[in-house]
């Protein structure tokens, strides 16, 4: 596709270059022969005047000197006899042939005549003695005098007009071709088994769509696998029972021969059952990582999620907002894990604030990482970094708001809200919110740092990093 482009660009440029370039040089030729017989005709013009008041030679070869321009030698006149005995005056170099300049005499109008080395122009003139001519010499460098030059410049704006939209035309066909081959590639790889592989949504709007529905088919593949997989292990053991029943009752067969092998077909049955479960768990395993490798599009999980909270809050009388869900944000972490979270948080926002409390969500998407904050007016929070601690040991949790103190929250909200940030080298901070009340802020690292021993390190350097840049851009698509 792309030289494709690139030879139409080039073909469509050559054709359009060819049409006006080749007009243009003949007109600039002629242009340029036209100057110079208009300048022959001006200097035969000043010779005129002179012609008509005498036909004295000297006189003559004064206004023939007066009137020569450039080198010289390139204007003759050709003057009738004025009487019986006197003879024509030839005055100045005469080049053009006795029949032309008779033939110009007889037409009575101005006339070429080609010469060795050039032209001549021929203008008649009245005289008391007749019909005197003008010889005007014109070279053949002065018919041409620029032409060369213009040819080359409009050459060069051509083949600079042909170069420009071939390199235009590559580019155009770089960006409509790249995302097309990461399709292409990523296909491959799924085709492979590689079940971890997505294509970033970018280049033409067909091709971002094309992206898109690749994306979800793969998250659809890799979630009817693990249905299929949890499927084949919860089979596996629901043969367990019957197994051990058929066990026990091959036991009380007695020590005849076909009971031995009643006892060995059981046995060799419950093992067959037993590589099943082991090879299901196995399976699902490596999907569930794959999964987490592919990540997932935050901003489609909390309008998800929203929608579904939303719900539960028009009957408590809350006022929600959502903000920075209404582009695609992916980020490393599994659907499932992304939507648990949230879960989570907005959870402890029903059961330890006051019905009719508002609460937003609202999502700013940087260059290395995705903050989500969870925010709330109620009464907010005393300790936040108690709350953190409670939430790690198992034991406090959002109980800590003043409506709820003292209530039995088990944390483990925040400690999936903790696990998930830290997967992924980000990590979680509990402050005052806009609205006056919690705000959580779960930072989720992009790139690469999915060891949970570096999430705390790295969480402190994203939050240097994006901290007040982030809470600028945050509180501004607040419309604060």
């Amino acid at each position: 596709m792309r030289w494709a482009l690139v030879k139409v660009a080039l073909a469509v440029t050559v054709m359009v270059v060819v049409a006006f370039a080749i007009p243009l040089g003949l007109v600039v030729k002629e242009m340029a022969s036209d100057r110079a017989f208009s300048n022959a005709e001006r200097q035969a013009a000043t010779i005129g005047p002179v012609l008509a008041i005498t036909t004295d030679r000297t006189q003559l070869e004064r206004a023939l000197a007066s009137a020569e321009t450039g080198p010289g030698g390139r204007i003759g006149l050709h003057v009738p006899a004025g009487g019986a005995n006197a003879r024509p005056l030839e005055i100045g170099t005469r080049r053009a042939a006795p029949q032309d300049v008779d033939a110009a005499v007889r037409l009575g109008r101005a006339s070429i005549s080609p010469v060795p080395g050039g032209s001549s122009l021929l203008q008649p003139t009245a005289v008391a003695s007749g019909i005197a001519v003008v010889e005007v010499f014109v070279p053949d460098d002065a018919l041409t005098n620029g032409v060369t030059t213009s040819w080359v410049v409009l050459a060069g704006v051509g083949l600079a007009l042909i170069i420009g939209s071939v390199a235009v035309a590559d580019r155009l066909g770089t960006k409509m071709v790249r995302p097309a081959e990461r399709l292409a590639g990523a296909a491959h790889d799924l085709g492979r088994g590689k079940l971890g592989v997505r294509v970033p949504e970018d280049g033409p709007k067909e091709l971002r769509s094309a992206a898109s529905a690749f994306n979800s088919m793969a998250d659809q593949v890799v979630q009817l696998l693990a249905n299929e997989r949890e499927l084949a292990a919860d089979l596996s053991h629901r043969l367990r029972t019957p197994l051990t029943v058929l066990r026990l009752n091959a036991a009380s067969l007695g020590d005849t021969s076909a009971a031995e092998q009643t006892r060995a077909a059981v046995a060799q049955l419950e093992r067959e059952v037993d590589q099943i479960i082991r090879t299901a768990r196995e399976q699902k395993a490596h999907t569930q990582q794959a999964a987490a490798a592919a990540g997932c599009d935050a901003a489609e999980v909390i309008r998800e999620r929203m929608a579904f909270w939303s719900a539960l809050a028009e009957d408590e009388g809350r006022t929600v907002r959502i903000a920075g869900a209404d582009r695609p944000v992916r980020i490393p972490v599994a659907r499932p894990d992304l939507a648990a979270a949230l879960d989570a948080m907005l959870g402890n926002v029903f059961r330890h604030t006051p019905e009719g409390t508002a609460f937003a969500v609202d999502v700013h998407n940087a260059d290395d990482a995705v903050i989500v904050l969870v925010s709330d007016a109620g009464p907010g929070i005393e300790d936040p970094d108690a709350a953190l601690r409670r939430g790690w040991s198992g034991g406090g949790g959002w109980g800590h708001h003043p409506a709820v103190a003292g209530g039995g929250s088990t944390g483990l909200g925040l400690d999936i809200v903790r696990r998930l940030a830290e997967s992924t080298g980000g990590d979680v901070r509990i402050g005052r919110s806009v609205l006056g009340g919690t705000e959580v802020r779960v930072w989720l690292a992009r790139e690469g740092g999915r060891r949970a021993e570096h999430g705390v390190r790295r969480g402190h350097r994203l939050r240097r990093r994006l901290g007040a840049r982030g809470r600028r851009a945050l509180r501004a698509g607040r419309g604060l």
